[in-house]
């Protein structure tokens, strides 16, 4: 027999050795084939997901990515703020695999290769100083959706014109955002077919500065992603702010299901019930050049299965159930 001969040979052991040595090596390789990316030999996801972009979204992702690491300790983040445009940016550039992006997709990114999925809720909400003159007068009345258009074309000017009392003469001191941001996109296409270019006002940096000018200005006015608007422990205002409440039904008053402004839990019901419109209330979105995988396709599964839990403490609306599968459907 064939394999008799071999034995019965010093030279043919040896081929044989030589032979089972590079099978056995051979076998390694192979197994090591189609583990997940991001992982060890153990299975374990290691690596690092490196983020960025809006506002919005960062005290969500922050909080995402320290669960994450609890349940993975070799997984590393590196998550960044700098507006929804610098997060879309980033992500088709591939310099970062997440971008944090929270407004609308547009075509042009699409057509670029942009993949994103849905994975939380928030609102934008007008936001003026605490100490303004005619602050209780506002609260009651409220400003509907055409006064706040006027508002940012710079059609109205005085707080007079918002209260239709001509006595009043204070002018408005009117923020936006500088740097290219879904809150600012997203109460443009709230007051109207406009972009963040058509916004009038004085232009600051990013959502902390921009609550912080409303907050040394007693006539200011500007707006504000949720969490930036309300304090993350007591749930009121954050102090030297106070909300704007949006006059749904253009009545001239604040009433029935439009007082939702007085703590952060009471607006996050009202958005998550549908009775805040819609926008300003949004889905806020992840995106990456192209569909992902591996490690950061595992985290966003994550973010969207078991992830959600952690939403509403940290001052976000869950998915829906519905919600939920409709994103992991685009996943697969």
């Amino acid at each position: 027999m064939f394999t008799s001969c071999f034995w019965r040979n010093g030279a043919s052991r040896t081929i044989l050795r030589g032979w089972l040595v590079a099978v056995l090596l051979l076998g390694l390789i192979l197994s090591g084939c189609g583990q997940t990316e991001g992982a060890t030999n153990e299975g374990e996801l290691s690596g690092t997901i490196t983020v960025s972009g809006a506002w919005a979204l960062y005290p969500m992702m922050v909080r995402w990515g320290e669960e994450f690491q609890a349940l993975h300790p070799a997984v590393e983040f590196d998550i960044s703020a700098g507006g929804a445009g610098k997060g879309m940016a980033d992500a088709l550039a591939g310099a970062v695999d997440i971008g944090m992006v929270s407004r609308a997709i547009h075509q042009e990114e699409i057509d670029q290769g942009a993949f994103w999925v849905v994975v939380t809720e928030d609102a934008v909400v007008p936001t003026i100083n605490a100490n303004n003159p005619h602050l209780a007068r506002l609260q009651a009345q409220g400003a509907d959706q055409a006064t706040c258009e006027a508002i940012w074309m710079g059609q109205i000017e005085t707080w007079g014109e918002v209260l239709g009392d001509a006595s009043v003469s204070d002018e408005i001191h009117v923020y936006t955002r500088s740097d290219a941001c879904g809150a600012a996109e997203t109460w443009a296409a709230y007051l109207g077919d406009y972009r963040q270019e058509d916004l009038q006002g004085v232009a600051v940096y990013g959502d902390p500065g921009l609550a912080e000018a409303v907050i040394q200005d007693p006539l200011g006015i500007g707006y504000n992603n949720l969490n930036f608007a309300y304090d993350a422990d007591s749930g009121q205002p954050v102090s030297g702010l106070q909300v704007l409440p949006l006059d749904q039904n253009g009545n001239g008053q604040i009433d029935g299901d439009e007082n939702v402004y007085t703590t952060k839990t009471d607006l996050m019901a009202a958005i998550a019930a549908g009775r805040y419109p819609s926008p300003p209330a949004r889905g806020l979105n992840l995106v990456t050049n192209g569909k992902p995988g591996g490690l950061t396709l595992a985290f966003i599964r994550w973010v969207l299965t078991d992830g959600q839990q952690f939403a509403d403490e940290t001052g976000y609306i869950p998915l829906t159930e519905a919600q939920t599968q409709t994103e992991l459907t685009k996943l697969e």
